[in-house]
């Protein structure tokens, strides 16, 4: 996996090629997480995914840490403390562990 990018919807490919529903991951909650209030009209994900992982690119995985924060990044609340999965490398082997582990249980669609 790459630090800088991963393709999430690789998982998620069936044998015909065609895209499968992503299903909603929950990642676990670790000591070594950072939170971060987000202001409404300043903060943007990809600015976040860049200060805590050297990357801009893992916006969608800090919102998959945060389901009650909605479900895009434009109904987050303002001033509500989102939680940054950290540290990345760790995450993305936490978020892979847990597609395997739906695959396993529900099979690939």
């Amino acid at each position: 996996m790459s630090r800088n990018y991963l393709n999430r919807y690789q998982y998620f490919v069936n044998n015909q090629g065609n895209f499968t529903i992503v299903p909603g991951i929950e990642l676990p909650i670790k000591g070594t997480d950072k939170y971060v209030q987000y202001v409404k009209g300043k903060d943007r994900l990809d600015k976040i995914s860049q200060q805590y992982y050297d990357s801009p690119t893992f916006g969608w995985l800090i919102m998959q840490a945060n389901p009650l924060a909605g479900g895009i990044e434009f109904q987050i609340p303002d001033k509500f403390i989102l939680r940054i999965p950290y540290p990345l490398t760790t995450t993305l082997q936490d978020y892979k562990s847990a597609v395997d582990l739906y695959n396993l249980y529900y099979g690939q669609q």
